[in-house]
């Protein structure tokens, strides 16, 4: 493990249209002391040749051999990572070019040890749409377990604290699957300030995404969490109606 290097996890699947812009915004960053770990999920499109065009020796490709989903291709960026610090970056996402700075110091000032922040939301075309997602500023297990305040391009976790992490391999919401084990560890501070950009895809809009989301839910809580069935139940009840809350009372439009 190197100490102050900052592991940024980076799954990738047909994203070529966007990938670059995610890759440039962590060049910019003007905390050098990263890298930058990108496994690509058997992609079809050009995908990997953009990732091939950049030549920065801290940017590390691995390929899937067959198409495995999200969550097996951030268990092996995770197993790769040899950083200090655990951040998480989509493929499709940006960072502002003083993210990771301002993240490394909000936690070493304050002794944090797992830590997100706020976010906007953004168009395909990379136009901010006015909307600013926010979360609560100091977020525990029990909170996580009632709803997932925190969005995984925001994330900063510390190695030696949390340890190496594997999840399930859920298809949907392995992100918060991720943010359990962490929980078991120390619970989670948000800096209050918009460092991240996160994508707004018209194809990741479903048609039936009220009943994709009551049963990524219940599939994590019950194979993920491996609760019973009447937790599971309640669970993904509470998650729905802190949804609405959170979007009445965190999510800032026309900002």
């Amino acid at each position: 493990m190197e100490r102050d290097l900052v592991s940024i996890i980076m799954p990738s699947y047909n994203c070529g249209r966007y990938i670059s812009e995610s890759v440039q915004s962590v060049l910019k960053q003007t905390y050098s002391k990263w890298e930058l770990i990108i496994v690509d999920d058997c992609s079809k499109d050009d995908t990997r040749e953009i990732l091939h065009s950049f030549k920065d020796k801290r940017i590390k490709l691995f390929y899937n051999k067959e198409n495995r989903g999200a969550a097996f291709s951030r268990n092996y960026a995770l197993k790769e990572a040899e950083g200090e610090w655990i951040a998480f970056l989509d493929s499709d996402d940006l960072w502002f070019s003083d993210k990771l700075e301002k993240q490394i110091s909000f936690m070493k000032q304050n002794g944090y040890k797992f830590s997100c922040s706020y976010c906007e939301y953004i168009d395909e075309d990379s136009k901010p749409l006015g909307i600013r997602d926010t979360c609560p500023k100091h977020i525990t297990k029990r909170m996580n377990y009632l709803y997932n305040w925190i969005g995984a391009l925001t994330v900063m976790y510390h190695v030696p604290t949390v340890g190496t992490i594997q999840i399930e391999n859920l298809s949907k919401r392995n992100d918060y699957a991720m943010w359990f084990e962490v929980f078991k560890k120390t619970n989670c501070e948000c800096i209050p300030e918009v460092l991240a950009q996160y994508r707004v895809r018209k194809q990741s809009i479903s048609h039936d995404k009220f009943n994709i989301l009551v049963k990524s839910h219940y599939k994590l809580f019950r194979d993920g969490e491996h609760l019973g069935i009447i937790a599971s139940c309640i669970l993904t009840g509470c998650n729905l109606v802190f949804g609405l809350i959170r979007k009445m009372v965190f999510v800032k439009k026309n900002v």
